[in-house]
């Protein structure tokens, strides 16, 4: 049984004067273009096609919010990095995303990291971009299926130590489906806090 069974797209913002009521809870997922994060949403929320995957980065060009319960939401964020995306888009996408971290509403942040990677100054960046306390921000460290699980351990142990408390950091698979309880322990306490 999903966490979240009634989970459903609500709607893109481009500006933010589209943005839903400052209410309830926004809890936004983040990552590197082509991290996974659109398989991370898909799985933790246990639903296929609920965010667009795509091996071309720069899909996600808009704030996309999926309604997880009435006043919850997820906001999937558009990619950082690489993404091939046209400069006048990009240029809106900062003070889009600024105006997400102004609001009294949100209260969580997932950043999703190619475990193959590790942790980047641009995902740590994020983090203190957020301004959330330790407790409202959550590193996956994706793909964690590509690595053994003796050297997936071993990054996790080495982000964790990285991140000196400021984040808590779990495995995650999309493709094996490992890590997903984790990952929506975190959604669910952050959804009941709002």
């Amino acid at each position: 049984m999903s966490l979240f069974p009634n989970v459903k797209f609500l709607l893109s913002v481009a500006a933010p004067s589209q943005l839903p009521p400052d209410s309830g809870v926004d809890i936004a997922m983040a990552g590197r273009s082509n991290a996974g994060k659109s398989s991370a949403i898909n799985a933790i929320l246990s639903h296929g096609g609920l965010a667009r995957t795509s091996k071309t980065p720069g899909r996600t060009q808009m704030l996309n919010y999926f309604e997880l319960l009435p006043g919850r939401r997820m906001v999937d964020l558009p990619g950082y990095g690489h993404a091939k995306v046209p400069g006048e888009i990009r240029v809106k996408w900062g003070p889009l995303i600024d105006s997400l971290r102004t609001r009294a509403c949100f209260k969580g942040l997932m950043v999703v990291v190619d475990i193959r990677r590790g942790l980047l100054p641009e995902d740590e960046a994020l983090l203190d971009w957020s301004g959330l306390p330790p407790e409202g921000l959550h590193v996956l460290l994706s793909k964690s299926d590509k690595l053994s699980r003796g050297q997936g351990l071993q990054v996790l142990r080495d982000v964790k130590a990285q991140l000196a408390g400021k984040a808590s950091v779990s495995l995650l698979s999309s493709l094996k489906k490992t890590g997903l309880d984790e990952a929506r322990a975190v959604l669910k306490r952050w959804c009941a806090a709002g």
